[in-house]
């Protein structure tokens, strides 16, 4: 219905702030009466060691609809996550409360801290209008000071961010953001932002937003003035590495590792993620927002124990041995489904299907701005990338690795999307070792005696491609058999499995030969193009130091080539418009450069996931989109999720 309104010229201010008005009222303008809440806390409230529940809710809470029924008090949810930097994986349990989030289909932002919002005519001003008498975790108001606070103060902070985030920053400016009252905000942009509801309901729209004033506030030298004292009592650097453990930012997971700061969220920080732990512990928030139809305070859930596996071995045993309530992430690989699905009975659980927004399974990104200028001249060389693409027998692969259940792919939207890009999503599939070898012959890469390539320097072509086992194990064995098709034409590559920490190090410092991750924009183009030009400086890995440029406004990293600032320049515009069609066209236009250029490698099409739910856990949608922009589990709101014995 949106995308009809706007392809027909309606302006995006009559379509968002009038779905916005009507939400709210649905939503958080229902009064319901005071209903009940976790023993536990009532208890507490009687003993007079917390409020009572009408003083620790809004008056006009957020009503969630429970997806199958009201659910009752109580239970342990037991979910897994991998290694030391699976932070994410706690993200998407709980922390999914910023001022929008997306509906379950995964199509519409809809009301969440802000009751409603108003847009102007050309998309560069949000007044976001707050939920009153909302209170962070330890009982202190929620109010438009902290999101002022958060971003004045703290994003736009030069030494704490070395650029403010892309979402947050159009045409080289950053967002002013000014409160009009207590409960209302306006976010003022340099020029139309009209993706920004979008960006605003994904992770990295909702950090950003969120920092509790009366908390972070001491660790920042304009409000404390012995900052240093506390540095030294801390025993760190500098009051921004202080500040970065107490309050974290939207790159460090310290947000897990500090029970102390408080939260917005469901459930709070009870035993934090640190080193050498062995579970995570998060229990009820007291002054949870939010209520059921019946005025019941959420979260149902006591508490959640998210235990730490070192490998994927023991996770599955944990899911098939039913110490395991829900569970997609890290498990959610084609050799398991076979495991899991004749399990099902022994470990007490039914199949989670889950629906693919990315829009390659493995993309290969090869580092066209390496250090090491033979490697960059080699890496850089289109028809190297391209010789090196026709050299992938991809359908052994996909029947190997993917018992079929995929296509031979590129890049770009998904054949089902209205934005699908032939060339860019086919080219150079087929599988063609000899044309690939002339190609290379060509280029200057000639063989020696012993069958392996040398580069025009004389040197060996050798070069490892970082891929993160405990994460993507599928994309591993994809590897090795890519490994072996190129070493029929003479190139020699290593599989380099590495932790996720060393992963995002090395491509922070732009010492990765290459590396591999899931391609994103499959049905969300916009809300990551990293494949389609060098738009996020951690996700682009084929040119980290030009994403640098754009996010910086070229105040950091590497000047790109022309055909990458054309991109740039071309997504800056589509989206500053609320034109559903000239949008499409101009991405369209970034479609047509990204497959001349041909940047990065991809093997198939993204196949669909899957994962457990316990039998004896309810109101979880057993069909889920899966996208790091809808992070699932969240907006299915494990909140309302609850346990029959």
């Amino acid at each position: 219905m949106r995308d009809e309104l706007l392809s027909r010229g309606v302006t995006r201010r009559a379509v968002l702030g009038g779905m916005a008005g009507v939400a709210a009222l649905s939503i958080a303008g229902r009064v319901v009466a005071a209903g009940g809440e976790a023993p536990a806390w009532a208890q507490l409230a009687r003993d007079g060691k917390l409020p009572p529940l009408a003083e620790r809710l809004p008056k006009k809470p957020m009503i969630v609809t429970p997806f199958e029924k009201a659910g009752t008090y109580g239970g342990t949810l037991r979910r897994g996550l991998r290694g030391s930097s699976d932070h994410n994986g706690i993200l998407r349990m709980v922390g999914n409360q910023s001022l929008v989030r997306w509906n379950l289909e995964f199509t519409q932002v809809v009301p969440n801290l802000a009751e409603r919002w108003e847009i102007n005519d050309d998309a560069s001003q949000f007044t976001f209008y707050l939920i009153e008498g909302v209170r962070w975790s330890d009982g202190h108001a929620f109010t438009a000071d902290d999101i002022v606070f958060a971003i004045e103060d703290c994003v736009k902070n030069s030494e704490l961010y070395s650029s403010t985030p892309a979402q947050l920053s159009v045409a080289g400016k950053a967002v002013k953001v000014e409160k009009i009252d207590d409960f209302t905000v306006k976010f003022t942009f340099a020029a139309a932002n009209a993706l920004y509801l979008e960006n605003l309901a994904t992770p990295l729209g909702q950090h950003p937003t969120l920092f509790p004033k009366h908390y972070c506030s001491q660790f920042l030298p304009k409000y404390n003035p012995n900052i240093a004292e506390e540095v030294k009592k801390a025993g760190v650097g500098s009051w921004t590495d202080l500040f970065r453990a107490r309050c974290g930012d939207i790159e460090i997971p310290s947000r897990w590792g500090n029970p102390d700061k408080p939260t917005l969220d469901p459930w709070v920080v009870k035993e934090p993620y640190s080193g050498g732990a062995t579970r995570v512990v998060m229990t009820r928030n007291p002054y949870f927002w939010q209520v059921d139809t019946q005025g019941n305070q959420l979260p149902y859930i006591d508490e959640i124990n998210f235990s730490i596996s070192q490998d994927v071995e023991s996770l599955m045993l944990n899911v098939i041995s039913g110490k395991i309530d829900i569970q997609e992430r890290h498990i959610s690989v084609l050799s398991n489904k076979p495991t899991l699905s004749q399990n099902m009975e022994k470990g007490g659980y039914r199949l989670l299907s889950l629906v693919p927004s990315a829009s390659q399974q493995c993309q290969i990104y090869f580092n066209m701005t390496h250090k090491d200028p033979a490697l960059r001249k080699m890496f850089a060389d289109k028809s190297f990338r391209q010789a090196l693409s026709l050299a992938i027998n991809r359908q052994e692969l996909i029947d190997i690795v993917y018992f079929g259940q995929s296509e031979s792919y590129q890049a770009g939207p998904r054949p089902e999307h209205p934005w699908y890009h032939e060339r860019l999503a086919r080219q150079f599939c087929e599988y063609d070792p000899d044309r690939a070898g002339a190609m290379l012959d060509e280029a200057g890469y000639k063989m020696n005696g012993s069958g392996l390539r040398l580069r025009p320097d004389g040197q060996k072509v050798f070069f490892t491609v970082d891929v993160i086992p405990t994460l993507y194990p599928d994309l591993v064995d994809a590897l090795e058999l890519v490994k072996a098709h190129w070493a029929q034409i003479g190139i020699e590559m290593k599989v380099n499995t590495i932790e996720r920490a060393l992963y995002y190090t090395r491509g922070d410092d732009n010492a990765h030969d290459a590396a591999v991750w899931p391609g994103p924009g499959g049905l969300d183009p916009m809300l990551d193009p990293r494949d389609f030009f060098a738009f996020h400086p951690q996700g682009s890995r084929y040119a980290i130091p030009w994403s640098l440029w754009y996010t910086s406004n070229g105040a950091r990293g590497e000047e790109p080539p022309e055909s990458q600032k054309k991109r740039m320049k071309l997504f800056d515009d589509a989206r500053s418009t609320a034109d559903l069609s000239r949008r499409g066209a101009i991405m369209t236009q970034i479609f047509d450069i990204a497959a001349d250029e041909f940047e990065t490698v991809g093997l198939c099409l993204a196949v669909g996931g899957f994962g457990i739910i316990r039998n004896n856990l309810h109101n979880v949608p057993e069909k889920q989109p899966d996208s790091w922009s809808w992070p699932n589990p969240g907006p299915a709101l494990p909140q309302q999720f609850s346990f029959t014995s």
